[in-house]
């Protein structure tokens, strides 16, 4: 994680993290969100009822192939 990656994170704090009450130091909680993410990328189990999908442009569905 880069400070770079850090500072800017920190600079764009969706308004419920600034709500959250840990934006006294936004800094640090920019680096505890973004370490929670890396995490989840990394081990997409590491959340309790969380996960990573990742599919490659052929296996989505095309328009016409939905249930609806």
């Amino acid at each position: 994680m880069t400070d770079d990656r850090i500072e800017q994170r920190a600079a764009d704090l969706l308004p419920e993290e600034r709500a959250a009450g840990g934006s006294a130091d936004p800094h640090a909680q920019a680096e505890a969100i973004l370490a929670e993410s890396d995490q989840r990328e990394d081990d997409p189990g590491a959340a309790p009822d969380s996960f990573l999908e990742r599919r490659t442009s052929d296996q989505t569905v095309t328009p016409g192939e939905t249930t609806r």
